[in-house]
């Protein structure tokens, strides 16, 4: 897949339904044409990236307190379903460390990871494998609930740059049996 962003945002969701341990490795290739230019990627006015990987939690209202609940439900309400419990965020970063980690600048429940940085790889095909389980638990302290989606997003709507991402073999797997 190909995605182009020029001051917007484009994505492509993949519903699932099922528990994060059944299918715990997210496996995926992509390259970028370039990184986005150095912004600061930890504030609302630079939550942009040439490509990012999202894994979604399903919400589970008897997981949550009475105040999440009473905002899920307004957000029902109002979009015919609830946001998701929790997500992470796989990125192509343009300047934060390889492997830094950050809460989204919009939600605490969204956890930032940075695979790739900077462009000393930009233009090459490059492999991810990521354990959702391992960091699902290691960054929220929690079981996961059930998955709800993958989504694949270029997006460049704050900072008004463009950016070209291609994404390919996207796969969930079980683990290998020793």
């Amino acid at each position: 897949m190909r995605a182009e962003s020029a001051g917007a945002a484009s994505g492509l969701v993949f519903k699932l339904d099922g528990p994060a341990a059944a299918r715990p490795l997210l496996r995926w290739r992509w390259k970028v044409a370039a990184p986005l230019a150095a912004h600061p990627e930890r504030e609302r006015s630079g939550d942009d990236f040439a490509a990012r990987v999202y894994v979604t939690f399903r919400y589970d209202p008897k997981r949550a307190a009475p105040l999440t609940r009473a905002k899920y439900a307004v957000a029902k309400r109002l979009h015919g379903a609830y946001p998701p419990h929790a997500g992470l965020a796989y990125v192509w970063s343009s300047s934060e460390a390889v492997k830094a980690s950050w809460p989204n600048p919009y939600t605490d429940r969204v956890q930032m990871v940075a695979l790739r940085s900077g462009a000393g790889e930009a233009g090459r095909w490059l492999n991810e494998e990521r354990d959702i389980l391992a960091d699902y638990r290691a960054v929220f302290g929690e079981e996961p609930p059930p998955l709800e989606g993958v989504a694949l997003m270029t997006d460049t709507d704050q900072t008004g740059a463009e950016a070209k991402a291609w994404y390919a073999d996207v796969v969930l797997v079980e683990p290998a049996v020793p």
